[in-house]
C-alpha cells in the first residue's frame, strides 16, 4: 500500500514535469521553475517539449505498473530505476535540485516496492 502511494507520487511528479516542460516552458512560471531567460525558453521550447514527452513515458510506465497491481512489480521497478538514473544524470549535468525532486522520491519508492511495503 505505502509502496503504491509512493509510486503514484513519483508518477504525479512526472506528470507535473510534463506539464511544465510541454505547456509552461515559455511562460513566467516555466522560466521560474527552470531558471530560464525568456530568450532561452523561446529558443528551446521544442527541445523542452520533447523532454516532457520522455517524462510522460516515465509517468505512463509507473501508472501501468500500478494498474497491474501485484503483477506490475517488475514494471514499477524498471520505471523507478529509469527515473532514478535520469535524475542522477540530470543532477550531474544540470543541477543538484533534480536529485531531490526526481532521484530521491524514486529511490524511496523503489525501496518500498522491494520491501513489499
Amino acid at each position: 500500500m505505502i509502496a503504491n502511494v509512493l509510486v503514484g507520487l513519483v508518477a504525479l511528479i512526472h506528470l507535473y514535469i510534463v506539464y511544465l516542460e510541454m505547456v509552461l516552458w515559455d511562460t513566467p512560471r516555466g522560466h521560474k521553475a527552470f531558471k530560464l531567460t525568456p530568450e532561452f525558453a523561446s529558443a528551446s521550447k521544442v527541445l523542452a517539449a520533447n523532454q516532457g514527452l520522455y517524462n510522460g513515458f516515465l509517468a505512463a510506465g509507473l501508472i501501468w505498473g500500478l494498474y497491474l497491481g501485484a503483477a506490475g512489480v517488475q514494471i514499477k521497478v524498471f520505471f523507478l530505476l529509469c527515473v532514478a538514473i535520469a535524475g542522477l544524470y540530470g543532477a550531474a549535468t544540470v543541477g543538484r535540485k533534480i536529485l531531490y525532486i526526481q532521484t530521491v522520491p524514486a529511490a524511496v519508492a523503489l525501496v518500498a516496492v522491494w520491501l513489499g511495503a
